[in-house]
């Protein structure tokens, strides 16, 4: 996800919540505190992760127990159980280790042998010593464009230790590196939607779940599942999320539930359950919008007064440019979704007050850029954008969106050390002006040279020597996972801060051992939207071995490059001296709105803060409650105009007509994926979709005894409709393999009318697990859905990723299952 322009969240006009401050103070403006904080040996202690604030029991300096802090429905978050299994895992890296064959030859490193080499444990200053010394003569032979350190990933939560954002400041500090574009999450939306609405919009703050709750008739939750996805958040999870969820399931409103599967959501809310083809997502809007054309059921008023080009788009929607009607006859033969079925659906759209929730799994796609701006031009018809409770949102199962605003104190956090270091999510900073869209990772590395369109500019690939990767896990992440290995043995160096032996750990030259969260000093806002509080993320117990957080693995490289780089990365502080300087901001903020007589919120000095620890609240506003996306513009578009040129929704793109890309035209299209069941000859029978796991956070808790409440005779389930597995010849629990032209895995199979026939689903994030790594194409032990998926952009307008577009075949497998080998150490040198 990108380190230029964008933010996954703006700030809120109507009121303060979400205002944009500073990320490091230039000048020491508070004094360091003589308090000495240690580390408690048995007792209780709170702190914190993505999926909420937890409560931890320690005895004797261990961690024995890990439970929720707070309570804020009946659904159960089983992520916050399993702290112990992070932090004393079997593949913890507990010291500094150097593949082989780099370590004795650095400049001939014998990089097929990536993921295949014995490792080598060297001393923590030698391992900083060869980085430095790699680091060096990498940027003296090729310059600093030659460093990849996109390092886009869910990294741990926290405004200090961010260790994508501690990477890249130490990078400017030693002259610049190549960075990342874009995000696997929102690729498509986040580039389509400015030019739409003028704003990324899937990262913003939704209309208030209160004002849905009260004036909605109709919910439609449309390519999502909040049930899941809602166990987590970017920064540490306010858990409000799932109290609306279960207030909206005892509402008594009439809620659809748009998907190929009938997923937790749809079962929790006992929706009603329309299940288009994947990928049809676009013919099934068109369809819609052509019957309300036709019938008279759109508002005409709303669509001259706040959009611009339906005009234009109206011939295609008609068929007059193309000869082809887009007809719910039309739609249904591509989404097989009956013609009566979409009909109805389109009129119960417009008789009746309508929410449409959509998810981001639609625009992950070929053409993903598509599906959100048709949803837009569907819902500028309706006409009710901009109403309490009605219109669309993108964000509602993501970090909670929806959830009422508090007036707060906001926290900074570490910059990358530039003048143009922004908040929000770390990928979204802008970080270096040498950068390339993330889900074009491994062409990049393949093609070093090579020039792409990107949303109406050029992009040129520099040539990557050396790459540093922290926080996250793109071994796994990334598409096409035999293409991404090859393009992982190109470079010459690659070095890795990790906690665990993930894929790709095992792919670097070098591996540095990092601390759990519950082994670090951090602090953060509670939410991302609404900034319902402040929590503290205390250290919970000392170390493990030689393991280091990643502020002190940099200032030590910094230390290698000089006595100035290391003052300027450092200025002197220790990661709690900077702790405590983005908390006072914070608490001076607060002191400024005087938020103690107003609400009573009382924000004391650091020391007894942290001492006391525990959370502090603020108190949602009225202007919380009644936050109306599109409210402003609806009342007054020439006062309040969208940041589009027209300043209204762009049906019809002047701008992007201009690129004159053929894969991306003026206005919302259909188009045929490039994979699809619909396709005259299919290279394989099943369209695989990837969903995120409902157990884990991508690859995150894989290595947890989560991973026994899920798996399959050991293996990644794969769900698999009743009529397709009888045909098979397969049961739940057998062993099959999945496979195509791209690569071939194992899974443990789960039947299931969840799933339509024709469609399987298989969850992203289980760590690839080779069955033979020096050789491609070998058979994934593990189940990892990226080992089938395609590598290639959604278009050239936004170069997202289309992991949901993808073909596969199914068979029983009748061998010796393999032994599982990625939770455990790998080779080690006698």
């Amino acid at each position: 996800m990108s380190n230029l322009d964008l933010s996954r969240r703006k700030t809120l006009k109507t009121f303060g919540a979400l205002a944009i401050m500073p990320l490091i103070m230039q000048t020491n403006l508070f004094a360091k505190s003589k308090v000495s904080f240690s580390v408690i040996k048995d007792g209780e202690i709170l702190t914190a992760a993505h999926w909420g604030m937890l409560k931890l029991t320690i005895k004797d300096g261990l961690i024995v127990k890990s439970e929720p802090y707070q309570k804020t429905s009946n659904i159960k978050n089983p992520l916050q159980l399993h702290t112990q299994d992070l932090v004393y895992a079997k593949d913890r890296i507990k010291f500094p280790y150097v593949r082989k064959s780099y370590l004795e030859n650095p400049d001939s490193p014998k990089p097929e042998l990536r993921g295949a080499d014995e490792w080598v444990r060297v001393s923590y200053d030698e391992a900083i010593k060869l980085i430095a010394k790699e680091l060096k003569k990498t940027i003296k032979i090729s310059g600093n464009e030659s460093i990849f350190a996109g390092s886009y990933g869910w990294k741990s939560p926290g405004n200090m230790q961010n260790a994508r954002i501690l990477l890249h400041r130490f990078m400017n500090q030693i002259g610049g590196f190549t960075g990342s574009l874009g995000d696997y999450s929102t690729g498509a939306s986040q580039i389509i939607m400015p030019h739409v609405l003028g704003s990324i919009e899937v990262y913003e703050q939704q209309t208030s779940w209160p004002l849905v709750l009260e004036h909605a008739d109709v919910v439609v939750i449309w390519g999502a599942n909040p049930y899941s996805t809602l166990k987590i958040a970017w920064t540490v999870s306010d858990e409000n999320g799932f109290k609306y969820l279960e207030e909206l399931k005892n509402s008594g409103k009439k809620i659809i539930f748009i998907d190929p599967i009938r997923n937790e959501t749809c079962k929790f809310l006992d929706a009603k359950w329309i299940s288009p083809r994947p990928n049809t997502d676009v013919a099934l809007m068109l369809g819609m919008m052509y019957e309300l054309y036709t019938s008279k059921k759109y508002d005409q008023n709303f669509l001259d007064t706040y959009t611009t080009g339906f005009d234009k788009f109206l011939p295609y929607l008609l068929g007059k440019t193309d000869n082809v009607a887009k007809t719910p006859k039309w739609a249904a033969k591509i989404t097989k979704i009956d013609e009566k079925t979409i009909k109805n659906l389109a009129h119960t759209l417009f008789d009746n007050k309508t929410m449409i929730m959509s998810g981001w799994g639609m625009q992950r796609a070929h053409h993903g850029e598509q599906p959100h701006w048709a949803l837009v031009t569907l819902c500028a018809m309706l006409g009710q954008i901009g109403l309490a409770g009605r219109g669309f949102g993108f964000s509602y199962h993501y970090s909670n969106g929806g959830t009422p605003s508090a007036k707060a104190g906001i926290l900074g956090g570490i910059n990358s050390g530039t003048s143009n270091g922004g908040t929000g999510q770390s990928w979204l900073q802008k970080s270096t002006n040498s950068a390339f869209p993330v889900a074009r990772i491994a062409d990049a590395l393949l093609n070093p040279g090579k020039t792409i369109d990107h949303n109406g500019s050029k992009i040129t690939y520099p040539k990557i020597d050396f790459i540093y990767w922290v926080g996250g896990n793109p071994l796994v992440h990334h598409q096409d996972t035999n293409t991404n290995l090859k393009a992982w043995r190109k470079p010459r160096t690659v070095v890795v801060n990790e906690i665990y032996w993930t894929p790709t750990a095992r792919m670097a030259d070098i591996v540095m051992p990092v601390t759990t969260i519950y082994e670090r000093d951090d602090i953060s806002m509670l939410g991302d939207y609404a900034n319902l509080g402040i929590t503290p993320m205390k250290k919970a117990i000392e170390k493990v071995e030689e393991s280091r957080n990643d502020y002190e693995i940099f200032s030590d490289l910094a230390k290698e490059f000089g006595e100035d780089t290391y003052k300027k990365y450092t200025q002197d502080k220790s990661d709690l001296d900077w702790i405590r300087e983005f908390y006072e901001s914070a608490r001076s903020q607060a002191i400024k709105m005087d938020l103690e007589n107003l609400n009573g919120v009382v924000m004391k000095p650091f020391d007894e803060f942290w001492a006391e620890n525990k959370p502090i609240f603020f108190t949602q506003t009225q202007e919380g409650y009644d936050f109306v996306r599109y409210a402003d513009f609806r009342e007054d578009p020439i006062l309040a105009p969208l940041g589009t040129p027209s300043g209204l929704i762009e049906i019809y793109s002047e701008t992007i007509e201009k690129m004159n890309y053929d894969d991306c035209k003026a206005h919302p299209m259909w188009f045929e994926p490039i994979e699809w069941l619909g396709m005259k000859e299919k290279p394989a029978k099943f369209h695989l979709i990837s969903t995120h796991p409902e157990n884990r956070l991508h690859s995150q808790l894989n290595n947890t005894a989560l991973r026994n409440s899920y798996s399959i005779n050991n293996r990644e389930p794969i769900w698999i409709n009743t009529k397709d597995a009888k045909v098979l010849g397969i049961k739940t629990g057998d062993l099959v393999r999945v496979f195509n032209k791209r690569g071939q895995i194992l899974a443990g199979a789960l039947v299931s009318d969840d799933v339509i026939s024709g469609v399987v689903r298989l969850s992203e994030g289980a760590w690839y697990d080779p069955f033979d790594p020096l050789n491609l194409n070998t058979l994934d032990k593990n189940g990892s859905a990226n080992v089938l998926t395609i590598d290639m952009p959604t278009s050239k307008l936004a170069n997202g990723n289309i992991s949901h577009t993808c073909l596969v075949n199914i068979e029983k497998f009748t061998g010796k299952a393999p032994e599982l080998s990625i939770f455990k150490e790998p080779k080690m040198q006698n």
